[in-house]
């Protein structure tokens, strides 16, 4: 596993907005008192949300100390889990899948898209640090390859001329709508549609 980049420049501070507070509240109200570091990954999804898609150290300090655990136990979560951002991604970072049933169906062209519209190198800012985009492994999408998730959404069915459309607005700040962009519902056959006019008729 490839050892995760800290970002150098780290904010001194960091606290839950007051709007996080109550989500944190709700999200201890799962687990027993005595389990309360159970909360540990959603609240780093909280964190990573409210500081524009990245988490610093002193976020996780912060919640360290709201959960009563060690702060090298929150670190280890956070330098594990690829899906925990410890530097800066910008508003939309884009993930390119390159597993087999993907790079058969064109990711490799996807990657040099992202390469001439982002950045040259992967986890590189944009111009205007926009977007940055990194190549994984199977997101779990291979019916609907090849796709791309971007923040928390799949965009699935792609090629190159949506993958530009798609890359550009949000270079812009006006992302196109996620999902299949071969109009399939979920994995469903793309010539039948006998399955969705049957739930229409249901």
């Amino acid at each position: 596993m490839s050892i995760k980049k800290i970002h150098t420049e780290q904010p001194n501070d960091f606290i839950f907005s007051n709007e996080n507070l109550k989500i944190a509240e709700k999200i201890l109200q799962k687990y027993p008192k005595k389990n309360k570091k159970s909360a540990l990954m959603p609240f780093l999804y909280l964190a990573q949300k409210q500081n524009q898609n990245w988490i610093p150290l002193a976020a996780m300090k912060y919640i360290a100390k709201y959960l009563s655990i060690p702060y090298i136990s929150v670190y280890e979560v956070a330098t594990f889990y690829s899906m925990y951002n410890l530097a800066p991604v910008g508003k939309y970072f884009i993930q390119v899948c390159t597993t087999s049933p993907c790079l058969l169906r064109g990711a490799d062209k996807i990657l040099k898209i992202c390469k001439e519209k982002i950045s040259q190198n992967e986890n590189q800012l944009s111009e205007k640090s926009q977007c940055s985009w990194t190549e994984v492994e199977c997101l779990g999408a291979c019916v609907n390859a090849p796709m791309m998730q971007i923040n928390n959404d799949y965009y699935e069915d792609l090629n190159e001329a949506n993958a530009v459309k798609i890359i550009e607005s949000l270079i812009q700040d006006k992302p196109l709508k996620p999902g299949s962009y071969r109009g399939r519902k979920n994995t469903s056959p793309e010539k039948n549609n006998q399955f969705s006019q049957g739930e229409k008729n249901a």
